[in-house]
């Protein structure tokens, strides 16, 4: 069972090379592919030589991880953040989890730091995703190549691309989920402000849930969860 990561970035380059060394640490069996959406600081650079390929493509989150996996070679696809940290032993937790033909895919429970603030937090992602069967990119979602193509990948639209291709994997087949945890950056947190990024992804998910229009919950994620990029990549 072939594992590739695949990571989109975008102006990452504090961030790439020790995420790509952590990769190798702790995944070092996988295939490792980072997908750049036209970077502007040098992410692209640094990452040359420390991933198994380098795929540029236009920026857009859902657009560059369906260009990555179309590029991937492995079996299993699994969908990484740059600014996460993942648990030791995950190809061989992959490789249990997707040992059951009848298992799509699966994901990571997440972890943030210790503050009772990101403790809500974590609860509340954790869950509110079982009652609302959705899951974020954070968990490190993973799932059968095939069973990906099959359902149409991540769907080009403007916010949720990561819940809305969840649930297309949920249909398609059992999604399991693991206890070994994968470490949340709280960047964008700390930037935003803990409570206030919280309410925010509640309401999202909330107007989701009723159907409200994508376009419309990412001018609201534009406004409440939102700084300049710069902000968040330090």
């Amino acid at each position: 069972m072939q594992v590739s990561i695949i990571v989109p970035v975008f102006d990452e380059a504090p961030l790439i090379r020790p995420f790509l060394r952590h990769l190798r640490e702790r995944a070092g069996g996988a295939e490792m592919i980072v997908v750049d959406g036209g970077s502007s600081d040098g992410t692209s650079d640094l990452a040359q030589g420390f991933c198994d390929q380098l795929v540029v493509s236009e920026p857009s989150r859902a657009k560059q991880m369906n260009a990555g996996a179309r590029a991937a070679r492995g079996d299993i696809l699994w969908f990484v953040h740059v600014d996460a940290k993942v648990p030791w032993s995950c190809l061989e937790e992959i490789e249990r989890i997707m040992d059951d033909p009848n298992v799509a895919g699966g994901f990571f429970r997440i972890r943030l730091p210790r503050a009772a603030i990101y403790r809500l937090t974590d609860s509340f992602a954790h869950y509110a995703g079982i009652l609302l069967r959705m899951r974020c990119g954070d968990h490190g979602i993973f799932c059968r190549r095939a069973v990906f193509l099959d359902v149409g990948g991540f769907p080009e639209v403007p916010l949720m691309e990561d819940v809305e291709c969840f649930r297309r994997l949920r249909r398609a087949g059992r999604v399991i989920y693991s206890r070994k945890r994968i470490l949340v950056s709280p960047r964008r947190y700390e930037t935003i402000g803990p409570l206030r990024l919280t309410l925010a992804y509640g309401l999202i998910t909330v107007l989701y849930i009723f159907g409200i229009p994508l376009s419309k919950l990412a001018s609201i994620y534009e406004r409440t969860c939102c700084k300049r990029h710069t902000e968040l990549s330090t």
